[in-house]
């Protein structure tokens, strides 16, 4: 009878999900956070974490600005990313900058549209700069704290892609810190589900005040995260091969170490 209920609650928010979609335009962007839809969004999210058996480790989220916005910048291994960053974030409203296509993903695309995310043009350098201001505009009217990949798209490979530096603009203009934060492991939610779980981690490096990228260029910033970042990834990297040699290494009791 439990299971019932629950599957019953699930259809009817679903419903109610996808008949409040159809009340934004899909066309618009907002630059008004909607607390409905957020809570839709939400709510949403951790279902879905749930049912995938995503399970988050963080570290570093004590430093995170008390008061005020900021940029949030990060590696991009999966397209988990931004759900779980923004489920994490929760309380910091977070709205991310993303590709077009995400907006017409069903049930999440005209949600996040209504949350302020923004879609950028990095086919055209002028759309893209209308993007940038327009996330400034977000963040110094205190509408939402921002999040965008300076590498662009998801990276399949080992460290990181080259950054787009222009989205450090972001933060100098509406005079915001940059918080920088890394993850590892959501690159495998899709390969373990749905038979295993999945264990990820994000962890928040360094939060860099927005009095330290007055009069630095964006390059500047962008090398400077990209340090961050990979000092982080390094580490990931160090602790995968201990665990390995662990694992790897015989038991006490296990012929090869008796005969050894």
């Amino acid at each position: 009878m439990a299971i019932i209920l629950i599957i019953l609650f699930c259809l009817i928010f679903l419903f109610v999900l996808e008949i409040s979609n159809l009340l934004v335009d899909r066309n618009k962007v907002y630059n008004k956070n909607s607390k409905y839809y957020r809570f839709l969004l939400n709510f949403s999210t951790i279902v879905t974490l749930k049912a995938m058996r995503i399970f988050v480790k963080t570290s570093g989220f004590e430093k995170l600005p008390k008061d005020g916005r900021f940029l949030l910048v990060a590696n991009h291994r999966s397209k988990f990313d931004p759900i779980i960053g923004w489920w994490l974030l929760r309380k910091y409203d977070i709205a991310y900058v993303s590709k077009p296509s995400n907006f017409d993903v069903p049930l999440f695309g005209r949600c996040i549209r209504r949350c302020c995310f923004m879609p950028i043009n990095r086919e055209d350098p002028r759309e893209a700069l209308k993007t940038i201001y327009g996330a400034a505009d977000l963040l110094k009217n205190d509408v939402v704290s921002v999040g965008i990949y300076p590498e662009g798209t998801r990276n399949y490979g080992e460290g990181l892609l080259p950054f787009h530096n222009g989205i450090f603009k972001t933060a100098q203009i509406a005079n915001v810190p940059i918080v920088v934060m890394t993850t590892k492991d959501t690159d495998k939610i899709h390969i373990n589900f749905p038979f295993k779980h999945t264990d990820v981690r994000f962890d928040v490096l360094e939060v860099i005040p927005a009095e330290d990228i007055v009069g630095h260029s964006t390059k500047e910033i962008g090398e400077r995260v990209r340090n961050i970042m990979l000092e982080r990834l390094a580490a990931y990297e160090k602790e995968e091969l201990e665990k390995f040699k662990n694992n790897s290494k015989p038991d006490d009791d296990s012929p090869a170490h008796t005969a050894a």
